[in-house]
């Protein structure tokens, strides 16, 4: 058998792995070894085809890792939906107590509770968005 179907055999072993435990370091090793496949239909040298996917894995890898690590440690750059509302300030309307009551957010009217069990806020006063729950907004 030529070399260059153990190489797709190889780079179809990585797959396989890459998706039985979504490590994307396989899926740069199933690249470099699609690529030592190419190599070895090339030329009948096996050291050139491990060089060739020596270095393709490993540019890969050194090339992807840390743009996927980047992205995976950065906040999205824009928030929507109830996570545009976290932080913001609002307007009691009504009380707002642990169980329920309105606020003024964003321009529109939101039923709110505050966070904590024994706080509560008049009419009036303005409050901080923790997080959204559901269609109520939940204030301190």
């Amino acid at each position: 058998m030529d070399f260059w179907v153990w190489w797709l055999i190889a780079a179809g072993g990585f797959s396989i792995a890459l998706v039985l435990t979504a490590m994307p370091e396989l899926g740069m090793l199933a690249a470099g070894a699609v690529a030592g496949a190419l190599t070895a239909g090339v030329t009948d040298s096996v050291v050139i085809q491990v060089v060739v996917f020596a270095v393709v894995s490993t540019a890969l890898i050194l090339v992807v890792r840390p743009i996927a690590r980047r992205s995976r440690v950065q906040p999205p750059a824009l928030r929507s939906g109830p996570d545009a509302l976290m932080g913001k300030s609002a307007v009691v309307l009504e009380r707002v107590d642990a169980t329920n009551g309105r606020i003024k957010l964003a321009g529109e009217v939101w039923s709110a509770r505050a966070l904590g069990e024994g706080d509560a806020y008049e009419p009036g006063s303005q409050v901080s968005v923790v997080e959204i729950d559901g269609a109520t907004a939940v204030v301190m």
